[in-house]
C-alpha cells in the first residue's frame, strides 16, 4: 500500500517525519460491521478527496498544512484478529506519540482507538479524557461475541480508567442506559436531542469543556453528524448534529484544553457520492488545525 495517497494531497507542504506537527494514522479495519460496510475503504476514500482542498483556512486565517502534516504508511490488519488488530494500531501510534507529534488516526471502525488509547497511555506521563462526539453510546460490553467491535470502544476505555464525555448520543441499548447510570456517567453524556432543543445558544458546550482534563483525546464518529449531510457510515441515525455546531464544539474544546490527539471514524463511502468524501477530509482537516492552532495559543 505504498501507493496510498499522502492527506492534503500535491497543495500540502511537503516535510519529512522529523518536520512535521502532526502525523496521520490510516487504519483501514472493519472487523465487526453490523450494518452497512465500507469503513476498510474510508481512509483512502477521506485521503484522496484531502488533495481538493484548500490549505488555507479561512476561519483561522492559516494554511494549516505550514505546520507539517505527515502521513504514516497505513496499518496493515488483513488476516488478523481483533486483538492483533489493536496491538498493530498501538505499535504504529506509539512511536509518533512518543516524538510529541499529534497523532490524527483515519479509520476504519471505531474499534482501532482502542490501540491508540493505550499507545497513549504508555507514551503520555499525564492522565487524559476522551471526548466522543457519535451517534451511539458504544458502550457495550461486547456485541456478538466480540469485546472489540465497534460498539463497545467506550467500555473498553472505561476499563483502562480513561474518564470520557459524549456527545451527540442518540442511539443506545437499556443496558448501556443502566450502565451509565450505575456509574454515575449519564451527566456527562449530551444527547443530540438536547442539543437541538438548545437551538443558537452554545452554553452547552462550556459544560463539555468543563468536564474534560487538560489534555484531551477526541474521537469523532462521522455518524455524528446528520445523515442528510453524512449519509457515508454503516449505521446512520436521524438527528444528528450540523456542520457548525460540531466545528463550534471542536474549536472550543482546542482553545480550553490541549488535544494530545485524535481521530475520525466509521466513514463508508459511496460510489458516486463525492460530497460526503470531501466532507470527512474537511472536517480531519479543520480537526488538526484547530488542536495545532490550540497548542499554539495555550503555549
Amino acid at each position: 500500500m505504498n501507493d496510498f495517497p499522502p492527506f492534503g494531497g500535491g497543495d500540502a507542504r511537503k516535510v519529512n517525519f522529523g518536520e512535521a506537527r502532526a502525523a496521520v494514522l490510516p487504519v483501514p479495519y472493519e472487523g465487526s460491521v453490523s450494518y452497512g460496510g465500507g469503513t476498510s475503504q474510508g481512509p483512502r476514500a477521506i485521503a484522496a478527496a484531502s488533495g481538493q482542498l484548500e490549505m488555507y483556512d479561512e476561519e483561522l486565517d492559516w494554511c494549516i498544512d505550514e505546520a507539517g502534516i505527515f502521513t504514516l504508511p497505513p496499518v496493515q490488519t488483513a488476516g488478523l484478529t481483533p486483538e492483533q488488530v489493536m496491538a498493530a494500531v498501538h505499535e504504529a501510534a506509539l512511536a509518533p506519540l512518543k516524538e510529541g507529534k499529534l497523532l490524527c488516526t483515519l479509520g476504519g471502525e471505531h474499534s482501532i482507538s482502542y490501540g491508540v488509547f493505550t499507545a497513549l497511555r504508555e507514551a503520555k506521563a499525564r492522565p487524559f479524557s476522551i471526548l466522543q462526539i457519535d451517534a451511539h453510546a458504544d458502550l457495550r460490553q461486547s456485541y456478538q461475541g466480540n469485546i472489540h467491535s465497534h460498539a463497545c470502544i467506550m467500555a473498553r476505555a472505561h476499563e483502562l480508567g480513561i474518564p470520557f464525555v459524549q456527545v451527540g448520543i442518540r442511539s443506545l441499548s437499556a443496558t448501556e442506559m443502566q450502565f451509565l447510570r450505575g456509574q454515575g456517567l449519564e451527566s456527562n453524556v449530551f444527547w443530540a436531542r438536547r442539543i437541538a432543543e438548545a437551538g443558537s445558544s452554545r452554553d452547552w458546550m462550556d459544560g463539555v469543556v468543563s468536564r474534560l482534563t487538560e489534555e484531551v483525546y477526541i474521537s469523532v464518529d462521522v455518524d455524528a453528524l446528520d445523515p442528510g449531510i453524512m449519509p457515508a457510515t454503516g449505521t446512520p441515525e436521524p438527528g444528528g448534529l450540523e456542520w457548525y455546531t460540531l466545528l463550534a464544539l471542536l474549536r472550543r474544546v482546542a482553545e480550553r484544553r490541549r488535544v494530545v490527539a485524535l481521530d475520525l471514524m466509521e466513514f463508508a463511502p459511496v460510489a458516486g457520492l463525492h460530497a460526503p468524501d470531501f466532507l470527512a477530509a474537511r472536517l480531519f482537516y479543520k480537526m488538526i488545525g484547530y488542536a495545532l492552532h490550540g497548542a499554539k495559543e495555550l503555549e
